[in-house]
């Protein structure tokens, strides 16, 4: 009897197993967005421990994010010509050294430089996670596939400030934002690793031609590569500096995209390989997912930031309790995404407009929380309750939009779609933290806490149903 979750390496004799790869990667994917919400409980902690400015602290967010977004598509299409096990390796293998950088810094200026680092080995191995699961997988097992990613992101986002809360408050605020640092390299090495033992490594090029890697030319587009990385750099770090002349940098962002966008139909009618195929944007599943996805991303992955600093610093709580927080989210999203995977392929995109509903729900319960808060001193462990029910709702609507949204992508472009995706989820999210928490810091500078939050939460409020609006109208346009 064959056993379905064997994979045979074209050219080659071996075997690997598709759910050993899926293991893998899914821990890697876990670690890259851990790695972007643990930091928000270990803010004070660092600045405490180095003497850092305000300034400082707020690139050790926003430089992750940038070399982030700035990554993802050329290493997209990189795994997706040159092997995606191979890039994924290189990428948990920078992350990883990275991360041991960021527990030795002895500044704020090695720290950040190697959160840049960190942010660089996570774009570079994350559009792997996606094309690989588009490579090995298919049918229901992709769905399921998806499914399990869905809880990774959503389980980790939540669980990251939880266990860097809880070994903060272990080791002592000193050390212990170094500890949370180093809790990577366990992850870091296994993935490098497990790896090199587990991953067919054949080229895609190879797998697709049935060439030698050697035989067939390597066409990565140079100049579509520089223009879309200047395009991300140009549009992401207005949002994330304070400096107004990097407003400038705007037009000139959007310029740069239109000369990439022209720069790609010519390279493709020239009958070169682009760095993106613009084919892509004729598949209205990932066009529509692209959207739904940017414009929930806009809003909702600034909830914990804002809890994190209406807590930490406005209500005084600790690291700790901050993170615990979050737990039962953590645990509702992936009870979600895994008992909704059976309704994707059927009713998938009903199943994003419910979970959109739910999330903006559960925005306005948090909004009354804060307001009982401050006019009566409710506890804010309430907002537990509150932040469970988006959790849930998120679990849902991960593992259904990124499931729709790649279901058509041919498996040869699935690294570089993936890379595009989360290249405009990333931008979404960085202008959605600079415009949300610079509500809530304008409204916490006339005194009152809950005011602010209440104000940023308007705005995720607004981002979510701006969400919901577009998964509206692709359920409608599919139903037709």
């Amino acid at each position: 009897m064959t056993d379905r979750n064997l994979i045979s390496a074209p050219g080659t004799a071996r075997t690997f197993h598709r759910m050993k790869v899926l293991a893998v990667i899914l821990m890697s994917m876990g670690m890259s967005m851990m790695a972007v919400s643990s930091v928000n409980v270990a803010l004070p902690t660092i600045q405490e421990g180095l003497g850092a400015t305000d300034q400082d602290l707020q690139w050790v967010l926003a430089g992750y994010a940038l070399a982030f977004g700035v990554t993802l598509i050329p290493a997209g299409r990189a795994g997706d010509v040159l092997g995606r096990g191979s890039w994924f390796v290189v990428g948990a293998a920078v992350f990883t050294v990275a991360s041991l950088a960021c527990g030795l810094a002895p500044n704020a200026v090695v720290l950040n430089a190697a959160r840049l680092a960190q942010g660089v080995g996570a774009g570079i191995f994350s559009p792997q996670v996606t094309g690989m699961i588009q490579q090995y997988f298919s049918g229901g097992g992709r769905a399921k596939a998806f499914a399990l990613l869905g809880v990774t992101i959503s389980a980790s986002v939540a669980a990251g400030p939880v266990i860097a809360g809880a070994i903060i408050e272990a080791a002592g605020p000193e050390t212990g934002w170094r500890w949370a640092f180093f809790g990577y390299l366990p992850l870091g090495l296994a993935a490098v690793v497990l790896g090199l033992l587990w991953f067919p490594f054949v080229t895609e090029r190879r797998r697709r031609l049935g060439l030698d890697a050697t035989a067939a030319r390597v066409d990565l587009d140079p100049v579509g590569t520089l223009l879309i990385t200047a395009s991300v750099v140009a549009v992401m770090y207005p949002f994330m500096a304070r400096d107004p002349w990097v407003w400038a940098l705007l037009p000139l962002g959007a310029a740069l995209i239109a000369a990439w966008w022209a720069w790609e139909r010519r390279y493709k009618s020239a009958g070169r390989e682009p760095l993106v195929d613009l084919e892509l944007f004729r598949y209205r599943s990932f066009r529509n997912g692209l959207l739904v996805s940017g414009a929930a991303f806009l809003g909702l992955t600034s909830t914990f930031a804002v809890v994190a600093i209406f807590l930490q610093t406005g209500l005084g709580v600790d690291a700790l309790r901050t993170g615990l927080l979050g737990l039962p989210n953590a645990v509702l999203s992936a009870v979600a995404s895994i008992y909704t995977v059976r309704f994707v392929m059927t009713r998938g995109r009903r199943l994003v407009v419910v979970a959109l509903a739910t999330m903006v729900t559960g925005a306005v319960l948090s909004i009354l929380v804060a307001w009982g808060i401050g006019a009566f001193g409710l506890s804010f462990w309430w907002l537990s309750a509150t932040l469970a029910l988006n959790g849930a709702a998120m679990g849902a609507f991960a593992s259904a939009n990124q499931t729709l949204s790649m279901q058509d992508v041919p498996v040869r472009h699935g690294g570089t779609a993936s890379g595009l995706k989360q290249t405009v989820e990333r931008i979404t999210t960085a202008l959605g933290n600079a415009a949300i928490t610079g509500v809530f810091f304008a409204v916490a500078a006339g005194g009152s806490w809950s005011l602010a939050f209440i104000g940023a939460f308007v705005g995720i409020v607004l981002c979510l149903l701006l969400a919901l609006g577009l998964g509206i109208m692709d359920e409608r346009q599919h139903a037709r």
